[in-house]
């Protein structure tokens, strides 16, 4: 006689101050019960390497999984804190966590796509684009991203660098990671018509329009591919909000789509435009500003506490800002926004 598995004990998760109660299981992670349930708990990467999704427990015990101290410290757990991407619940919990939103969540579905165009438009960034099933829709908010799922069972996440109103197709941009499993079937042997399994929308980074501040978009290379979204968002809707762009990279060719930034801006007069580059060579003829690109922010705007801030792209350009916008200009913590893009050498438990 077969006896059934037994079911693992469900407890009970509540997140103040929003008075929101869900569902998790001792074998899963809050974020991902928390997903499932339609909860709209702020996160990153997934995988214990960003931070993003932090936040304060006030009540209960949970077991954390493999994660990077970077993304929480010992310290940092001793006081309280918890990622929600790998904790686990051992008791009912309660967890602090000002970003659960009721409608902020669409349903995630699986779906295949068929790669209809690959555009190489610098040495190592390669725009895609995606069509999605005509009898599908795929709904998402400017700034989150999808997850191909490979034939292994792997997994990569990219942005939509489109806003949903320019669909059904979705636009990608792809940095090649030399040696990247799936980075380099993108620039080696992808070709178009290839159809790819997909599974979104994902992430907790898109604009809040339930504000009028002004805002700072900080972008470092490929990180571009949201605030891209969030832009064509904002012009669709005829935002007023008063937007200033910061886009970094090393050289000139890593702002990939330049001449697209400044054609908008005739067309959005409450946007301004800042390219920073870091290493500019005399080759580059770069007239422009250099240095650090969030560094460019402090210099235009000492005072922060009245903006939000939506930065995206190399995990230490994020973390940087995060830490000196609040101890130096003022912002408010929960007035940043920011999608890490973790690759998978940084998802590599440290």
């Amino acid at each position: 006689m077969t006896h059934p598995a037994p079911t693992p004990q469900a407890f009970s998760i509540t997140v103040q101050p929003s008075g929101r109660v869900f569902a998790a299981t001792a074998d899963e992670s809050i974020l991902a019960a928390g997903i499932r349930q339609g909860i709209g708990l702020p996160y990153g990467c997934k995988d214990g390497a960003c931070g993003s999704c932090k936040c304060k427990k006030l009540e209960g015990m949970v077991f954390h999984g493999p994660h990077q101290s970077k993304a929480l410290s010992d310290e940092e757990e001793a006081a309280g804190l918890v990622l929600t991407c790998c904790a686990m619940p051992l008791t009912d919990v309660v967890l602090e966590s000002r970003q659960v939103t009721d409608e902020s969540a669409f349903p995630i579905k699986k779906m295949p796509s068929r790669v209809t165009t690959l555009e190489k438009v610098s040495d190592d960034v390669m725009v895609i684009k995606l069509q999605l099933p005509a009898n599908d829709t795929l709904r998402y908010h400017p700034g989150q991203y999808i997850e191909f799922i490979l034939r292994d069972g792997a997994r990569r996440s990219y942005s939509m660098a489109n806003a949903p109103h320019t669909g059904p197709a979705v636009e990608l941009h792809i940095r090649h990671m030399p040696g990247g499993k799936f980075t380099d079937h993108v620039f080696g042997t992808m070709k178009e018509k290839e159809i790819q399994r997909i599974e979104g929308p994902y992430g907790s980074f898109y604009l809040r329009e339930d504000s009028d501040k002004p805002i700072v978009l900080l972008a470092s290379g490929t990180g571009f591919a949201p605030i891209k979204a969030i832009l064509e968002h904002m012009r669709h809707t005829g935002s007023k909000r008063p937007a200033t762009l910061y886009w970094g990279g090393r050289r000139p060719g890593d702002l990939y789509l330049n001449d697209w930034v400044q054609a908008q801006l005739p067309e959005m007069p409450n946007l301004t435009y800042v390219p920073v580059i870091s290493n500019a060579l005399t080759e580059d003829n770069w007239t422009g500003r250099t240095g650090f690109v969030h560094q460019a922010v402090l210099q235009d705007l000492p005072d922060l506490s009245g903006f939000e801030v939506y930065a995206c792209g190399a995990p230490i350009v994020v973390d940087s800002a995060l830490a000196d916008y609040t101890a130096k200009a003022g912002l408010p913590p929960e007035a940043f926004f920011a999608d890490a893009f973790t690759s998978e050498a940084d998802k590599a438990v440290g």
